[in-house]
């Protein structure tokens, strides 16, 4: 079966490339735009891994992680690996994410071949 990848960021040109990227790689990938799309789908489907970018309008990438796992937690689930995607340098968010042990933090544009590297090794 196919590994499901919830993809939360704002940019439609992000999202796009990244799902066409994802399909040709055999995963399904789910497009949310919010943090608070990403948490409703999180409780109606379980995902293999997560990609979020860190600059999104109300909810960053960085509390959507806390509240997801806040959530999965508290409903018995297992944590669900991260991957933050940025076009910021934000030494902050970074340190942020670093504490959090995140998979992997990865800065826009990356190569796709590093960004496959890396879901690959996370979930096969």
């Amino acid at each position: 079966m196919a590994k499901k990848i919830l993809v939360v960021d704002d940019e439609e040109i992000v999202t796009k490339s990244l799902q066409k990227l994802l399909k040709k790689e055999g995963y399904v990938a789910v497009i949310v735009k919010s943090g608070r799309e990403a948490i409703e789908k999180v409780k109606e489907i379980d995902f293999d891994l997560i990609i979020a970018d860190v600059r999104m309008p109300q909810l960053d990438g960085i509390e959507t992680i806390k509240e997801i796992r806040a959530y999965l937690e508290n409903q018995d689930k297992k944590l669900i690996p991260e991957v933050i995607i940025t076009g910021y340098a934000d030494l902050d968010k970074y340190q942020t994410a670093m504490d959090l042990e995140v998979t992997d933090y990865l800065y826009k544009p990356f190569d796709n071949e590093e960004f496959l590297k890396i879901i690959k090794k996370t979930i096969g």
